[in-house]
């Protein structure tokens, strides 16, 4: 892809900008996230940052359901764990640390959200099929990736690897100031 340096990871001290009042004017998760999740599902929040789209995702799979907040950054966690501290959505929310180079989360999840983080990956092949893993039959990725930063080229030839590694494509959601697509698994052998 053409921007396969070393990715640039949004640091820590940077979480105010991608959770703030001004934010939920754009990226509101109900609206974005709402005709996707269902009570009672297992959702991963890869790459969640802060957990602006954690705490969304908790509300929107009630109290049945289950998060899975995974961040390489335990500042990160840090701050997800601080927001639903003593709070009912602390038992929807689990927290969990990748490594630098696997996600290493082994539960298996009907849905995966992986807003603004896909571009600061270096080795994406491997990372889609482990996603692929992750996912329960009939699971869901849905990838949103910033203009900003991912040109469409680049968003394209994303496509193509998560095809080569078994996706087939649902939808292409609009979301602002973003590029967006719906996956899922496909069935049979490749």
């Amino acid at each position: 892809m053409e921007n396969d340096k070393q990715p640039y990871i949004c640091p820590a001290i940077f979480a105010c900008t991608l959770d703030n009042p001004f934010r939920r004017l754009l990226h509101n998760p109900q609206k974005i996230l709402g005709p996707y999740i269902t009570r009672g599902m297992t959702v991963i929040d890869l790459g969640c940052g802060p957990g602006y789209f954690t705490i969304g995702l908790a509300k929107l799979v009630g109290e049945g359901g289950k998060v899975i907040a995974a961040d390489l950054q335990e500042a990160m966690l840090e701050k997800v764990i601080r927001k639903i501290r003593r709070t009912d959505l602390e038992q929807r929310i689990s927290i969990h640390k990748c490594q630098e180079d696997k996600i290493g989360v082994y539960e298996k999840a009907d849905f995966i959200l992986a807003f603004w983080m896909i571009h600061e990956v270096p080795d994406k092949q491997s990372m889609f099929e482990e996603l692929k893993s992750i996912l329960k039959p009939g699971g869901k990725i849905f990838i949103i990736e910033p203009k900003i930063h991912v040109t469409d080229k680049s968003f394209m030839q994303m496509v193509v690897l998560l095809e080569s590694a078994g996706f087939v494509i649902i939808e292409r959601p609009k979301v602002r100031f973003s590029r967006a697509v719906l996956l899922a698994s496909r069935s049979g052998p490749r």
